[in-house]
């Protein structure tokens, strides 16, 4: 299969694209698939001139014969194509509707609810990262069930994480320095556990949404526990796999997830998790393997924390369970081959 996969600039840097798309375009050209990454520059997916411009321009020189496969975060760019995407079979691949981000101003968030209410409906096929996000597009985005295929995201192997190895236990969080994420609510809950040994590492990029950001250093000092949380940035595959390795703990406060990449990452490894409901957040996490609360809960999620960073035994045990659960995930291989599946039907 032939296929352009349409995505916001830049795609192969370490911080561009998303893990998902970067993992299953490499997937698919190792299983003999023909995969063009086509980047349009500009802002997405609140959209500038530039954007529309490249949108346009990518459209045009587009190879014939082609499956098109519009990235979520790329797809307002095409409002003015709305005719041509669905004469053309367009294909769009949606992790969680722009619209739903919790850093979006309300006037934004209509906007783009508005523009993915009119665009989604008229493309052939959206693949989605999870069952949530396909009931989300259904009942507030008009999509026709039958439309929808759910391809969940694959796993690489991993060894099994270490921990720390010390008394102070290690807390690390994974994603984008965006308010969606909820670290905010993370730090103010590990703030609650002044009497407990902790340290918080979050690896995420902050260019996403620089000022938001710089308040999570800030708040880190305003609540005292500045010495305790390192903001690591986007971090290069080796160091994220020392992190991950040191893990004794992994914790999202996220309010939505289309999937949790970072979450199967974590049980991948063998390390316990404390997450929040959001989205599809809490489908992979194992009842004992993990602690789930409802998004937004500081008081629940504190309290959750607590019992993991308290009892390094709690956490031995949760993580042999964690484990157990991260082996049964599926392989970006056969992930690969349930997308082309996806995109053939």
């Amino acid at each position: 299969m032939r296929i352009s996969l349409i995505v916001p600039a830049p795609f192969d840097s370490l911080s561009g694209g998303t893990v998902y798309e970067r993992r299953m375009a490499q997937a698919l050209r190792m299983a003999g698939h023909h995969v063009d990454t086509i980047e349009l520059a500009g802002a997405h997916p609140l959209t500038d001139a530039r954007a529309f411009e490249a949108a346009e321009a990518a459209w045009r020189d587009l190879p014939s014969g082609n499956c098109r496969v519009i990235d979520g975060l790329a797809l307002p760019a095409f409002r003015d194509l709305a005719g041509e995407l669905a004469f053309s079979q367009a294909v769009g691949l949606v992790h969680h509707p722009t619209a739903l981000e919790t850093g979006h101003s309300e006037q934004d968030r209509r906007a783009l609810r508005e523009t993915e209410g009119r665009l989604l409906p008229m493309l052939s096929r959206v693949v989605v990262t999870s069952e949530p996000t396909a009931e989300r597009l259904v009942t507030d985005f008009g999509v026709v069930r039958e439309r929808i295929a759910v391809v969940v995201p694959g796993t690489d192997d991993a060894p099994r994480s270490i921990g720390s190895g010390s008394s102070t236990c290690h807390v690390l969080s994974v994603g984008t320095l965006v308010p969606r994420k909820g670290h905010d609510l993370l730090i103010r809950a590990l703030a609650r556990l002044f009497d407990l040994d902790w340290r918080l590492t979050i690896a995420g990029s902050p260019d996403r949404d620089a000022v938001h950001a710089g308040t999570l250093a800030a708040l880190a000092d305003q609540l005292g526990v500045g010495s305790r949380i390192e903001l690591a940035g986007e971090v290069a595959p080796e160091e994220l796999e020392h992190l991950w390795a040191t893990a004794d703990v992994f914790a999202l406060a996220t309010h939505w997830e289309g999937y949790g990449v970072a979450i199967a990452d974590a049980l991948k490894r063998g390390v316990p998790v404390a997450v929040t409901s959001g989205g599809a957040a809490a489908l992979l996490v194992p009842a004992e393997g993990g602690i789930v609360c409802e998004p937004g809960d500081l008081a629940g999620f504190s309290t959750a924390l607590r019992r993991l960073v308290f009892s390094a035994e709690l956490r031995r045990q949760m993580a042999d369970e964690a484990w157990r659960a991260g082996q049964a995930l599926p392989s970006w291989q056969d992930q690969a081959r349930a997308f082309v599946q996806a995109l053939a039907a």
